[in-house]
């Protein structure tokens, strides 16, 4: 519960809003018309009058009456996690689809709300009785409409620009590059990382959720191997399901990479609980059947015996900040698309051979003998590779 709440305070902090005070309370059952016990609501009635706080987060999700009955008790807004996030999404948002993306998710979490604000009531209701319909029931049917048809909207957009995303994933699949997913908790330092790999100036700052837009640009490893990292949305613990279902154009870069690298704060207190909330999330979205590099980050920063802590084989020790360490992990990400590599038999005709100097920058020979009629040739090629080379491969 204490890292919850610094991790709030810290949410709150990128929102502008000064702490100045808290509290907790253990509760074996949720008070469904406040989450809170009549004890604790008042407590922080009274904490927030003393210092005129303007407004009360709170560290969970909390519906649509709890939020009303709160706010009238203790005469100042009422936020919850999920809203502070979303919040920071909103400030984040810059391009055209990070916008869509962040209207969506704010339009799927309003909808029960809407329905909890008015369950219990009658403030919107000019009458109406037993077996009536009253001018409230019919205004959040209205509203309710309205968000739904707003949603079909966002939604027919998104699918646009999804679209979109596909087909260049498509080209970059017709070039045979293969690709890499930066992935990690919020500010682990993953847009840095794609600086610094990639030579580029994508946004980068001590910020949680400064990228909210996927980025991808061309890495080049050792031996003359191209690859295409894209920078990722950063995850967090109880990442709001509205997020994910709106993000889902922006994490299906991720799901269609060939290699992941997972970017681990080493400086973080809460490097193991963040280490834990992103696995989770690879296994909920179903990526654990690709090759991970586990990139420990901040090693400039970092007390040395956090090493010790370090999980994955795959690993590297390394500072997006200082370059320290991006050579051991471009080796990592080259022995990676390797390790993808398959045995496959190759024949061409002899009036074709010129094309075996190609073949060298995509694949390694193992062995090559020549005959009357061409030449055979038997490579390591990774799976991306296989459709340039299609019609040479013997069966």
């Amino acid at each position: 519960m204490k890292e919850s709440l610094l991790e709030l305070e810290e949410l709150a902090s990128t929102c502008g809003y000064d702490l100045v005070g808290s509290a907790t309370q253990f509760m074996d059952k949720y008070n469904p018309a406040t989450l809170l016990g009549k004890g604790k609501v008042t407590e922080i009635g009274d904490m927030a009058r003393d210092c005129k706080a303007q407004v009360v987060l709170i560290d969970h999700q909390i519906s649509g009456v709890q939020t009303r009955n709160l706010e009238q008790e203790w005469k100042v807004k009422v936020l919850d996690r999920n809203q502070i996030i979303l919040e920071i999404f909103a400030a984040r948002a810059q391009t055209y689809e990070g916008k869509l993306q962040v209207e969506l998710a704010r339009l799927l979490d309003s909808m029960p709300r809407m329905v909890d604000a008015w369950m219990g009531s009658l403030s919107r209701q000019g009458g109406g009785g037993t077996g009536t319909r009253g001018a409230g029931e019919k205004a959040i049917e209205l509203d309710r409409r309205i968000a739904r048809k707003q949603i079909v909207g966002i939604k027919k957009k998104l699918e646009a620009v999804r679209s979109q995303r596909e087909q260049r994933r498509a080209a970059r699949k017709k070039h045979q590059i293969p690709t890499f997913a930066i992935i990690g908790y919020t500010n682990s330092g993953k847009s840095c990382l794609l600086n610094n790999l990639t030579k580029s100036t994508v946004l980068s700052k001590d910020l949680l959720f400064a990228t909210l837009d996927p980025t991808t640009r061309k890495v080049f490893l050792p031996e003359g191997q191209m690859g295409l990292v894209t920078d990722t949305v950063g995850f967090i613990r109880r990442l709001p399901h509205h997020l994910i279902e709106a993000f889902k154009a922006t994490l299906e870069e991720t799901a269609d990479a060939d290699i992941l690298i997972h970017v681990i704060d080493l400086a973080n207190k809460q490097m193991d609980k963040q280490i834990e909330v992103v696995n989770e999330l690879i296994m909920q979205f179903k990526w654990n059947d690709k090759p991970i590099i586990h990139a420990y980050n901040k090693i400039d920063i970092a007390p040395f015996q956090k090493r010790f802590h370090a999980q994955g084989d795959n690993r590297v020790f390394m500072s997006a900040q200082t370059g320290e360490g991006i050579d051991q992990l471009k080796t990592l990400m080259k022995r990676a698309v390797d390790q993808l590599a398959v045995k496959v038999d190759l024949f061409f005709p002899l009036l074709e051979k010129g094309r075996i100097f190609e073949l060298t920058h995509d694949a390694q020979t193992l062995v090559q003998e020549e005959g009357p009629l061409g030449i055979s040739c038997r490579v390591h090629i990774i799976p991306s590779l296989i459709h340039k080379w299609r019609k040479y491969i013997q069966y």
